[in-house]
């Protein structure tokens, strides 16, 4: 009972305490383990119990209570990073205070980021140190990572439909994830290689010699994790009409097919909606722009990347082709569907923080409507 009392403390802030938190919600670089947790503080000292604020924040239950009594009993030392055991620190807290803000938000003098020996010699520690610094709070300054956020108008309904053919597919029906891998290339390297001994990696040279491309017409079956793949040495909508009635083909006629497809060009020339218009038991489902993560058929490009083409030697178009073929031939013959887990809610909400979390960062407020 003493327990259930605790947890539920009730939090009273002085208001230089509050002062400090919202600062830290604030601040445009403050690190977001810490600035999340002042905003746990803050809303449980507004009255918020430990499951709505949970739920406003995204997180688990037991993580606000963690907080909530790692405050009352050490106030804001308490929402800090414990200490961890090892042999004492010989630098000072405003040293790394320096190095860490330096680093948020300022850049060296002819550069985007700074190195560790740069920002050695403008705080004047060693950079083995300021490599420490960064490792302790996660800072890499020499990695930089790429986003695009869809501005379909019908995102939110084209994810509920594509991740609900995942999730619980419709009866005596087909769902087939379709794309195209265009330009692949058919590479021989320009010296032979050194294969792989005990001890030594397979060593190649960077250089190669290019020996045509062929396109790749892939659909990909949710349920079973089969593939049905055409290679084609131009890549227009008479080449995907041509797939699209192999598709047919493939498909017992007894089931309806739902294809997923992206929002390429060659996906909605007159002539393939045409097509589907002459193929009535064909219903399509277009992935949101910039979305193609959403379409299966993409991780399965990435097997055969990884696996066939980044490392294959190719002499001509053909044999790039006939190893294609043969990775196919190889999934098909032991299939393995990719097995999705995220619910449409679950995708919206992640995107709805990672959007809020953007915002914040250009110091910008926006009210999202909680539906989105």
């Amino acid at each position: 009972m003493g327990s259930n009392q605790f947890l539920a403390a009730k939090i009273t802030l002085t208001a230089d305490e509050r002062a400090t938190l919202e600062s830290y919600v604030r601040r445009r670089k403050t690190a977001q383990a810490l600035a999340l947790r002042a905003r746990i503080v803050l809303r449980c000292a507004d009255g918020g119990h430990d499951g709505i604020v949970a739920d406003e924040l995204g997180i688990d239950r037991n993580t606000v209570g963690r907080w909530r009594r790692r405050f009352v009993e050490e106030r804001l030392n308490g929402i800090h990073d414990e200490p961890r055991p090892g042999a004492p620190r010989t630098i000072l807290d405003d040293e790394v205070e320096r190095v860490v803000v330096a680093t948020l938000e300022t850049t060296p003098k002819g550069a985007t980021h700074w190195s560790t020996r740069e920002m050695a010699r403008h705080v004047g520690i060693s950079h083995s140190t300021v490599g420490r610094i960064w490792r302790a709070f996660g800072l890499a300054p020499h990695r930089s990572e790429t986003f695009t956020l869809s501005k379909d108008p019908l995102f939110v309904e084209k994810v509920r439909d594509i991740v609900g053919l995942y999730l619980n597919p419709p009866d005596r029906a087909v769902v087939l994830c379709v794309d195209e891998k265009s330009q692949v290339q058919a590479l021989n390297r320009s010296q032979p290689l050194l294969p792989m001994l005990p001890g030594r990696p397979e060593a190649r040279t960077h250089t190669y010699v290019r020996h045509g491309t062929t396109a790749l017409f892939a659909a990909l079956d949710v349920a079973t994790g089969k593939v049905i793949g055409k290679c084609r040495r131009r890549h227009r909508a008479s080449e995907f009409l041509q797939f699209l009635d192999q598709i047919d083909d493939n498909v017992p006629p007894s089931l309806d097919v739902h294809v997923v497809l992206d929002n390429l060009s060659t996906h909605k020339t007159p002539a393939v909606q045409r097509w589907f218009a002459r193929h009535p038991r064909f219903q399509v489902h277009f992935t949101p722009t910039y979305s193609s993560w959403l379409n299966q058929i993409e991780r399965w490009f990435a097997l055969l990347e990884q696996r066939q083409l980044k490392r294959g030697v190719h002499r001509s178009s053909t044999q790039l082709e006939r190893a294609i073929y043969d990775f196919i031939e190889a999934t098909n013959d032991h299939p393995k569907p990719f097995r999705w887990t995220k619910s449409a809610d679950d995708i919206l909400a992640s995107i709805r923080r990672f959007c809020l979390r953007t915002l914040e960062s250009q110091s910008c407020s926006v009210t999202l409507d909680p539906g989105h």
